[in-house]
């Protein structure tokens, strides 16, 4: 998430698709037009090649409109038909997904995994017993930030019964219930457990219960159902060193019903129309043709977990409360409640804003990982539509950022300060080099090559990396694929006779992204017997 102001000529490249102007002028309305100028500025403050934009008010669609180009440095347009990975804001629709059991009484928000999942097990035995539908939706289960994403990210070999295996084996780092902490594999259940129900798999259930309800036509339960011959699709980037590098290809296949969705602002205007609309999306005659009921309406956006809220949100934003509902998180902002979820993979975020009380509801989709763009989008569309005091949210978050890369220039100097350069590992590095084995992840490989040692994750290819010596017993692994972002202390702990008696590891920076939860795994030395 790098600043340049001049790595690109936005105004050559931003492509209008849609605006559905005022009907008295049929030109764009005043709000309209500066959106469109924040979503320009924006592109150009924060390195990001391609947006798409969506605004929905009163049931119309108000603005959907692609800006920029698909992949950098190419000439091809986004459109408000650009499919992108929508992430995490798939959740919801797992979400929807059950609700429409609920309303069929296939099963209750109230029903136990391990009725649908006998072998579903958490840590501790309480817990899997009581634990429901709802609190595989609310983020509340006890794990850690992101416990168990290693499985599924980056993409790897496992399966989702692999997942569920793995669960028991991941440390509980608070009650079951008393708090937040997000949560990616439950979603993964959460879709398993759609497949038990009906007998058929997450992605046919979402295909034909609600893109193909909603005419949502383009849009795909995951990028490898996309078809070959749709171009139209984002390619997601990564700034390093002030230069965007193309990444990516089948994103989060493996998050399934947690994030694998891709779509279009096109698409993803009908799904937000249906929200706005408590679950109905037409009429047949006299009968409501619905996504789901009204109740179950209510219940997804009901607060379940709550949130902590800093006092700068409450100054900034008027915010007393946040939370996390089933697929949402739920705040207030400035008066009105505000049901929203962001989305991200590498290279590629999203953001998806509603605000029931004023028939109000947008997404964001872009093809680089710069959260500070959508936020300062969203922030400047809330300004336009709800009449708040003026403001400029892009020169907003370009200073954020400027904090933002201060802070990781200081933690860096930090560490390099407190390293003793003149430690040696205790042993040979032929030592260290073994197969190891963390009980939910797997087999993680050390192995001297060249002089050099090299670390492989045995189910996650894209997680191969050199280990550079970075004081005593402790390395730093850094990662072929530099894009990843991720590298990570690797700490050999050794028994009193010098052996190795097992390895930690632990991002190296901050800002890494939270899947990468390489401080859960404890990698125990193979036992030489079974190394084949």
């Amino acid at each position: 998430m790098r600043l340049a102001y001049s790595w690109l000529c936005i105004s050559t490249l931003f492509l209008s698709t849609l605006t559905l102007a005022n009907a008295a002028n049929n030109e764009p309305s005043n709000e309209v037009v500066r959106i469109e100028q924040s979503v320009v500025q924006a592109m150009e403050a924060f390195q990001v090649p391609g947006i798409a934009v969506a605004i929905i008010k009163d049931d119309q669609v108000v603005l959907s409109k692609g800006f920029g180009v698909l992949k950098h440095g190419s000439a091809e347009k986004v459109t408000a038909d650009t499919l992108f990975g929508v992430a995490s804001n798939t959740k919801a629709m797992t979400a929807a997904l059950l609700a429409q059991l609920v309303d069929e009484g296939k099963l209750t928000w109230q029903t136990k995994v391990i009725d649908i999942i006998p072998e579903f097990q958490m840590p501790d035995a309480y817990v899997t017993r009581e634990f429901t539908i709802i609190d595989l939706l609310s983020h509340n289960s006890g794990l850690g930030l992101g416990a168990g994403d290693l499985m599924i990210w980056p993409e790897t070999t496992l399966t989702n019964q692999d997942v569920i295996k793995g669960l028991k084996h991941l440390p509980q780092v608070s009650s079951f219930r008393s708090e937040f902490a997000y949560d990616n594999l439950m979603y993964v259940i959460a879709g398993e457990i759609i497949a038990k129900i009906t007998g058929k798999p997450w992605h046919e259930n979402i295909q034909e219960n609600i893109f193909d309800k909603l005419g949502m036509k383009k849009t795909r339960a995951k990028f490898s159902l996309i078809p070959n011959t749709n171009k139209n699709v984002a390619r997601a980037h990564v700034p390093l060193d002030g230069e965007l590098h193309v990444v990516g290809g089948n994103f989060l296949e493996k998050f399934s019903s947690a994030g694998s969705v891709a779509s279009s602002v096109n698409d993803m205007s009908l799904w937000l129309k249906a929200q706005l609309n408590r679950g109905q999306y037409g009429q047949d005659g006299e009968k409501e043709l619905r996504l789901f009921s009204e109740q179950q309406s209510r219940a997804m956006w009901q607060a379940r977990t709550l949130l902590p809220v800093p006092q700068s949100a409450t100054d900034q934003d008027k915010t007393h409360f946040t939370a996390y509902a089933l697929g949402w998180f739920v705040k207030d902002y400035h008066g009105v409640k505000v049901i929203q979820h962001t989305g991200g993979i590498l290279g590629m975020v999203s953001k998806v804003v509603m605000v029931p009380e004023e028939n109000l509801a947008m997404v964001i989709l872009t093809n680089q990982q710069s959260g500070f763009a959508f936020n300062a989008l969203s922030q400047q569309i809330l300004n336009e539509f709800l009449a708040l005091p003026e403001k400029n949210w892009v020169e907003h978050y370009v200073n954020k950022l400027k904090d933002y890369n201060a802070a990781k220039k200081e933690q860096q100097a930090e560490a390099a300060a407190s390293v003793d350069k003149n430690s040696t590992p205790s042993l040979a590095l032929s030592d260290y080099a073994q197969t190891y084995v963390d009980n939910w992840y797997g087999e993680i490989d050390i192995a001297l090559e060249n002089n050099r040692l090299v670390m492989q994750f045995g189910n996650t290819p894209a997680l191969r990396g050199s280990l550079e010596h970075y004081q005593h017993n402790t390395f730093i692994v850094r990662w072929d694929d530099r894009t990843l972002e991720a590298d990570a202390y690797v700490n050999f702990n050794l028994n009193s006779d010098g052996s190795i008696n097992y390895v930690t590891m632990e991002a190296v920076s901050w800002a890494t992204d939270f899947s990468f939860d390489f401080h859960d795994l404890k990698l125990l030395p193979k036992p030489a017997s079974t190394v084949h």
